[in-house]
C-alpha cells in the first residue's frame, strides 16, 4: 500500500517560491491501479517522482507497506526501488549508447542477477520479439 499524508513539494526559494504539490493525500491499495491525469504543469511528473522515490517531498509523509520510505537512506532508497518500485514510461526509455541485449541485460544486474542466467534471459527475450 502506498499512503501519501500532506505532500508539499516546493521549488526554489523566498519569493521566487513555487508549490508543485499542495498538501497531497493519497492511498492505493495493493492490487489497485491508478491512473493520474491532468493539465500540463498540475505536478503529475512530481507525484509519481516522488512515489518512485526519484525525489523527495519538500514536506509531508510518505510510507510504503507500512514504511517510512523518506527515513531511508540514499543507498536503501536505491535497493527499495529495485524490490518494490516498478514504471511504464509513455517513452521506450533506452539507453542510446546500448544494444538492445545490454538494455534488457542492464536492470537484470541492477536486481543481483548473475551474469550467466542474465544472458539466458535476454537470449530468450530478444528470441521472443524477434
Amino acid at each position: 500500500m502506498i499512503n501519501l499524508k500532506n505532500i508539499e513539494k516546493c521549488y526554489g526559494t523566498g519569493l521566487n517560491t513555487f508549490k508543485a504539490l499542495d498538501e497531497v493525500n493519497l492511498e492505493i491499495k495493493k492490487g489497485e491501479f491508478v491512473a493520474v491525469i491532468g493539465a500540463s504543469g498540475s505536478g503529475k511528473s512530481t507525484l509519481l517522482n516522488i512515489i518512485g522515490c526519484m525525489d523527495s517531498p519538500t514536506d509531508g509523509e510518505y510510507y510504503f507497506e507500512n514504511e517510512n520510505v523518506l527515513k531511508k537512506s540514499f543507498k536503501d532508497l536505491a535497493a527499495f526501488r529495485n524490490k518494490k518500485i516498478g514504471f511504464v514510461f509513455q517513452a521506450f526509455n533506452l539507453a542510446d549508447d546500448c544494444t538492445a541485449s545490454e538494455n534488457i541485460e542492464m536492470p537484470l544486474g541492477y536486481a543481483g542477477i548473475k551474469k550467466s542466467e542474465r544472458k539466458r534471459r535476454v537470449k530468450e527475450m530478444l528470441e521472443k520479439v524477434g
